[in-house]
């Protein structure tokens, strides 16, 4: 049997923990990916990755695989004589050892990962978890609040029926559940790249980017409206129709309002998953008239004279 050293494969020492192993694995997976790599080999070596974190993440096969001991990668060795007792349940010993595939014999303790045939990787087919893929869709504030369904283009590998690898393109529809937020990371499990061999299908991760709204500020499930307001509203007070994400209201501007004063609309920002809204903010803008009439410019000569306000009384 042939020795495999799956953590210099990885990268880590074998120290590492079940993080480190996830993090060195997703890195290379990136670096080596057929669809995307340019390095040289790239196919096996993603194969040879692949092999190394299967079994490093399970609990019982890196026990199992530790216990064997420490060799030069490729160097012929033969597991301890209690090996098979304790891990497989056997009566010890192995027959045509050089014949067995180190991860055949690891990928018989338990489920996932690669499967062969028979003793040896030639007399089988592979078995792999596909790809996990990580994607952004760019939604509206709209669709944000009231949910909506994607159809979302992957470049997958496959693996052919004579074990070749493939690029294609799978589409996938998505259903973005209402009160999605900027941000937010949704996984979609079985979504990503197929599997190889019979093996289970990766996990789509979806980034939420939402675009800039032309009225709306998000922030998590709240909305931020400028509301423009004259001079005199602002003074005197008034009630003014402002939009909301399903139609206008009322909101009610108290005398002696000021520039940057909110005010909050509860229920009118983004639905929030576990039940109920985020509050819409209208955010007072005091808008002077950029053109007068003879009147109006009387009308605020006579103000002047007749207000003893003073807006920088606090510079003395």
């Amino acid at each position: 049997m042939k020795y495999k050293d799956y953590y210099k494969t990885l990268g880590v020492e074998r120290t590492a923990n079940e993080e480190q192993i996830k993090k060195a694995y997703r890195k290379l997976a990136r670096k080596y990916h057929p669809d995307v790599s340019k390095e040289k080999d790239a196919e096996e070596k993603f194969k040879e990755l692949s092999e190394a974190y299967e079994v490093l993440k399970d609990v019982e096969k890196r026990k199992a695989y530790d216990t064997m001991g420490s060799y030069q990668p490729g160097q012929d060795f033969r597991p301890p004589p209690d090996w098979e007792h304790q891990f497989r349940g056997g009566s010890g010993g192995f027959q045509d050892v050089e014949d067995i595939d180190l991860f055949d014999l690891l990928s018989g303790l338990g489920r996932g990962g690669f499967r062969t045939g028979g003793a040896g990787r030639s007399g089988g087919t592979f078995r792999m978890r596909g790809q996990d893929y990580e994607v952004t869709a760019h939604l509206s504030v709209e669709d944000a609040a009231r949910g909506t369904e994607l159809e979302i283009p992957l470049p997958v590998t496959e693996m052919s029926e004579d074990g070749q690898l493939r690029r294609a393109t799978k589409s996938v529809k998505v259903r973005i559940p209402k009160g999605a937020t900027d941000g937010q990371r949704l996984r979609v499990p079985g979504k990503g790249g197929p599997g190889h061999g019979g093996g289970p299908g990766g996990d789509l991760y979806v980034n939420i980017q939402l675009k800039p709204h032309d009225l709306f500020r998000v922030s998590g499930h709240d909305l931020y409206l400028e509301v423009p307001v004259a001079p005199w509203e602002a003074a005197l007070g008034a009630e003014v129709q402002i939009p909301t994400l399903d139609g206008r209201v009322s909101v009610k501007i108290p005398p002696g309002s000021r520039a940057g004063q909110k005010f909050r609309v509860r229920g009118k920002g983004l639905p929030r998953p576990g039940g109920g809204e985020g509050d819409l903010y209208a955010v007072l803008q005091v808008v002077t008239p950029s053109v007068l009439s003879e009147r109006e410019k009387e009308l605020y000569r006579e103000l002047q004279q007749a207000s003893s306000f003073n807006p920088r009384a606090h510079f003395s």
